[in-house]
């Protein structure tokens, strides 16, 4: 029954459509945007208008029924909100931008849209967050409070506790607390990641681009050969292997970690480079700087690094994505960032039963989301930064 009903909405909506594209001819006088527009482009105007009606009938939908709670309302309702509170804050951050600081910081800000400008407050937010956790945190990340599963929201009728609005997790710890320490850890530690991958991939790309010969074809072929394990998978085998061999203290995993995934993901920007580098170095100043008798050094640092900056910007953003997440999907499966030492990826697994109480107690459920949103949204902030970043040194222009 329910797939007559999906089919019989999709004709509707074919048949709206159609008599929007005629309508719309008809009320212009055949004018171009109506004549010669697709029939594809005239069932998304009207698929995005029936979305739209549904997502409003959908949010003054009750909350409860019969005095149970509707968890898909419910949820829905946080993340309009949520959405709504997120673009306002962009825009106030973007016109505040365009009135305090430089000329020049000034300038960008006027021609950042609000997508770029939701993604370098957030970056903002997470690094302040990261920086100051000490402060900020209620309490200590490894302090045992003595008052296990508490759920989030403050509710005392609930099992909740108004000194721990996010409530603790099943050996008493805040969530909060663990959450504001989790950015420190999860987010330092792929940033410093990143760098080494970024530090070890570049120069060699740029050392196979200018030297060429058998040093390119040595370090080609050995990217290729790691480029052909799916990273994750490596990744796991080898932090395995090196625990079982060296050790398995938690500040040892984590420096295995580190190493691992930068020597992995280092591969990614040694392409990136070598490619880059390749075009750059056959450029007539870098000729010059060879008959002058410049060595490597300056020829790599001062005279392609300059010119590879834009591309290779851009790509440390996307890359300290991936480092992001493979880290969490480590602490996730257990041989990533160690307890006692907060995590996200770890503090998802530990509080994922609790979405089973999402039917009847969604404010129970969100404790494991909290984490997980946390994740997507510095991921979907960074994203945002490094596509306008690659409008802007590609020269195109709106």
């Amino acid at each position: 029954m329910t797939l007559i009903y999906i089919l019989l909405g999709l004709i509707a909506l074919l048949g709206l459509a159609y008599v929007f594209r005629l309508g719309g001819q008809a009320a212009t006088g055949n004018k171009p945007f109506f004549r010669d527009m697709p029939f594809g482009v005239a069932f998304g105007y009207v698929l995005a208008a029936a979305l739209l009606l549904f997502s409003v009938w959908y949010f003054f939908q009750p909350t409860e029924t019969d005095g149970v709670p509707r968890a898909g309302v419910i949820f829905f309702r946080w993340a309009v909100q949520g959405f709504l509170m997120f673009a306002a804050a962009a825009y106030l951050f973007r016109l505040l931008g365009r009135s305090v600081g430089t000329e020049g910081s000034k300038k960008l800000f006027r021609s950042m849209p609000l997508t770029a400008a939701f993604g370098i407050m957030i970056i903002i937010v997470y690094a302040i967050v990261s920086i100051f956790a000490g402060v900020i945190a209620p309490y200590g990340q490894e302090e045992v409070l003595g008052a296990a599963n508490i759920v989030p929201g403050g509710n005392p009728a609930i099992g909740g506790n108004p000194e721990y609005p996010l409530g603790t997790d099943q050996i008493g710890r805040d969530i909060l607390s663990r959450l504001i320490f989790g950015a420190q850890n999860t987010v330092g530690i792929a940033f410093v990641t990143t760098c080494l991958a970024f530090l070890l991939g570049g120069s060699l790309g740029f050392l196979a681009a200018t030297l060429g010969g058998w040093l390119d074809q040595l370090l080609s072929r050995a990217v290729d050969a790691l480029m052909a394990i799916p990273a994750l998978i490596f990744a796991l085998l080898l932090i395995t292997i090196a625990t079982a061999w060296a050790g398995s203290a938690s500040w040892q995993v984590t420096i295995y970690m580190i190493l691992i995934i930068a020597v992995i993901d280092s591969t990614r920007v040694f392409r990136l480079s070598r490619a880059v580098g390749q075009n750059i170095v056959v450029m007539d100043y870098i000729e010059a700087a060879k008959l002058r008798g410049e060595g490597l050094p300056y020829l790599i640092f001062r005279e392609m690094l300059p010119n590879a900056y834009a591309p290779l910007l851009a790509e440390f953003g996307l890359r300290f994505c991936f480092v992001f997440l493979t880290i969490a999907s480590l602490s996730f499966l257990g041989v990533g960032i160690q307890p006692p030492l907060a995590d996200w990826g770890t503090m998802v697994r530990d509080l994922s039963q609790f979405i089973n109480f999402a039917a009847f107690a969604p404010n129970v459920a969100v404790a494991p989301l909290l984490a997980a949103g946390a994740i997507a949204l510095l991921t979907v902030a960074v994203n945002f930064v490094v596509d306008w970043m690659l409008h802007k040194s590609s020269g195109l222009k709106e």
